[in-house]
């Protein structure tokens, strides 16, 4: 063969290469927020090794959001591409919409993928029965347990006793369901963990692990002063359920807590490194996409708060790791803002198949790999407010590079505006500078125009009355919008 000859052949491998539907493994872990990982040092004692690889050897995305921060509405998300108002699953207990159809049902069908799933699914309320879309079936009951269970999972919809610490048993599944595999076809593989959930239980291997660690409070964990315009249910809930004075209705220490947290995220960590090892002997670390992020963010003491559901960044910003040498190289940043509703038109696009109309979010493969793309300018954030938890009330929410806009509906607040750029932290509100009003009123604007666009329902907001905060308080409502029951639904 003449050199030309041989550099022709070469040319037409890697191009059939890039066109053969690529294997995706989809790393989902719950409650981690974006700053926990060691190579980050959110605190200075964590330590994620094989994360840290992750980002070393592929892409970190280190402005990845949530569209909801609340387990069912997210991981819809990740699964439809879409808004939690438009797909519908809007709490921890709403139903599945009956014809709601899942990426991997896609990627079944219509490019004969081998899919399997293997944690928490956590959606449509408690049950665990197999799902569309997946020819393996791991799972288990609401939140499950991280120690072994009599009949704890579900496997392929017989009940099956769980023997060990849940996130080494999923694991333990998973790559058994890898190495069965069929070479000759794609594979997607969702390991869903049940880690980092609250009450935060390591494996034995890691207890007490950080104990002696010393634990940086949040700059924001004290009381807020007056100009900093903190609203008052924000205030009022440091001693809530969800508060730094009395979290959990206990005397919980912050502290303790976190580092109970970062211990059992060490396990999250080893399965990760698993996972690579498995690639790794299979000849297929290069070519795999491989996606790693949190189901939402969590707070420990951030504006006095625990827990998730606001829109503030350490709840509705997640880790994202991405890893795929033969596409994006190495040690590389994703600035961009990318979110949950982005994973499903990714992984369809990793696989040579456009995202379905129906889907809110765009692919950031191209973003990944350095190509100039039409990108958001705002991401929206929505949260609705849950009977059972009925300190947080609903959220939207508007995050640009820049600034983040936050409105409440269903009570006579403040609204909140900040300057991510001079204020990452959040700890000054400027939704009453007259400097800032403009920026308000054009966020506003442009949130309310991504939800008409996205399905969402809601009377006209007269935009004068968004920063009118004296109105407010006096309980002039007359043109406040309000969203009908049936977005709820």
């Amino acid at each position: 063969m003449t050199r030309r000859g041989f550099i022709a052949g070469s040319a037409m491998a890697v191009a059939a290469q890039q066109q053969r539907p690529r294997n995706i493994i989809f790393m989902l872990t719950d409650d981690h927020r974006y700053d926990a990982m060691g190579f980050l040092k959110g605190q200075s004692f964590l330590e994620t090794p094989h994360m840290d690889a992750m980002a070393r050897n592929g892409i970190h995305a280190p402005n990845a959001f949530v569209t909801t921060a609340l387990c069912s509405p997210s991981r819809a998300s990740i699964l439809t591409g879409q808004y939690a108002h438009k797909h519908r699953v809007v709490d921890n207990s709403n139903p599945i919409p009956a014809g709601t159809t899942y990426f991997p049902q896609l990627l079944q069908k219509q490019a004969n993928y081998q899919t399997g799933f293997f944690g928490k699914w956590h959606m449509g309320g408690e049950g665990d029965d197999p799902q569309p879309g997946f020819d393996r079936w791991v799972s288990f009951r609401g939140q499950g347990t991280y120690s072994p269970t009599r009949n704890g999972l579900n496997i392929d919809g017989k009940k099956v006793p769980q023997k060990g610490y849940i996130t080494d048993e999923l694991t333990d599944y998973a790559l058994d369901w890898l190495g069965k595999t069929d070479p000759n076809r794609p594979y997607f593989m969702y390991l869903s963990h049940k880690a980092t959930h609250s009450e935060f239980e390591p494996a034995a291997r890691h207890k007490g692990k950080f104990a002696n660690a010393k634990f940086e409070y949040p700059k924001s964990y004290a009381p807020a002063k007056s100009d900093q315009r903190l609203p008052m249910w924000v205030q009022n809930q440091r001693n809530s359920w969800h508060g730094v004075e009395y979290p959990y209705h206990s005397k919980l220490d912050i502290a303790d807590y976190y580092k109970r947290y970062a211990e059992t995220l060490c396990s999250v960590d080893d399965s990760v490194g698993r996972v690579m090892d498995a690639l790794r002997s299979r000849n297929q670390l290069d070519s795999t996409l491989v996606i790693y992020m949190g189901d939402n963010g969590f707070a420990f003491g951030e504006h006095g708060l625990i827990d998730k559901r606001t829109a503030y960044e350490e709840s509705m910003r997640v880790p994202m790791l991405l890893q795929c040498p033969e596409l994006f190289g190495r040690g590389k940043k994703l600035n961009e803002v990318v979110a949950n509703i982005d994973i499903a038109p990714t992984c369809l696009e990793a696989a040579g198949l456009n995202a379905a109309a129906q889907m809110q979010g765009k692919s950031f493969l191209g973003l990944a790999q350095g190509k100039k793309t039409e990108w958001r300018d705002g991401l929206l954030y929505e949260y609705y407010w849950e009977r059972a938890f009925p300190q947080t009330p609903t959220v939207h929410a508007l995050r640009s590079d820049r600034y983040k806009y936050i409105r409440y509906q269903g009570l006579w607040d403040l609204d909140e505006l900040y300057d991510l750029q001079s204020d990452p932290l959040e700890m000054q509100n400027l939704i009453d500078s007259p400097q800032h009003k403009q920026i308000a009123l054009d966020l506003n604007k442009k949130l309310f125009s991504i939800l008409d666009a996205t399905g969402g329902m809601y009377i006209p907001l007269n935009a004068d009355r968004t920063l009118n905060q004296s109105n407010l308080r006096n309980g002039d409502a007359s043109k406040a919008s309000q969203f009908p029951p049936s977005i709820l639904k």
